[in-house]
């Protein structure tokens, strides 16, 4: 099974430990995911999705300031369990509220995942972390976003982690008690022909 994210690269075929891992995290200047032993390089990601997550990031901060909420954008790992084994991913954007459960590198109950789209990512996010996601008992929604239009797809569990489709106005985020409008999120993306390499 092939695992990306802002798109990764298997780096070794050596198993490693969870706490190797960990330590090899905090040297290492290209940050890993780790499936079941395995570390896959992550690769750097665009101007638009940089932009995206960032536009979020700064909506929803004011609102987590007084609360037990902590609002982590790109380095922060989460951890879980996938098909028995451990894993570590890096989301684009997470947002957790259990004030008990706060280790110094990794968190292990979101209550909110946004992961923003590629052709590189796209298959895994749609697929292997939803799936992989939907197994997280804190979680109640996952936000996959396009980079190339305004669309977001939100999935939440009180829908049994069916799609919603929204182009347009604004999408809710239940876990802040509040929505983000389309607009905001897109706000100041460059052009596609101005992202290309180049």
């Amino acid at each position: 099974m092939q695992h990306t994210q802002a798109m990764t690269v298997r780096t070794s075929s050596h198993q490693f430990g969870i706490n190797d891992y960990l330590e090899g995290e905090l040297l290492s200047e290209v940050r890993h995911e780790y499936i079941g032993g395995e570390v896959y390089a992550m690769v750097g990601a665009s101007d638009r999705h940089n932009l995206i997550v960032g536009n979020i990031f700064a909506a929803l901060h004011p609102l987590v300031r007084g609360t037990p909420c902590q609002l982590f954008m790109a380095d922060m790992k989460l951890h879980l369990t996938v098909a028995g084994e451990d894993a570590f991913y890096y989301p684009d954007l997470m947002l957790t509220c259990d004030p008990h459960h706060r280790a110094r590198y990794y968190r292990e109950h979101p209550c909110l995942i946004v992961e923003v789209l590629s052709d590189a990512t796209e298959r895994i996010d749609r697929r292997e972390k939803l799936l992989a996601y939907s197994r997280i008992e804190s979680l109640q929604e996952y936000l996959l976003l396009a980079q190339n239009e305004p669309l977001a797809e939100l999935h939440r569990r009180r829908d049994d982690w069916h799609a919603q489709r929204i182009h347009e106005g604004s999408v809710p985020i239940e876990c802040l008690d509040t929505a983000l409008d389309i607009d905001t999120i897109y706000e100041g993306l460059p052009p596609i022909e101005a992202s290309r390499l180049g």
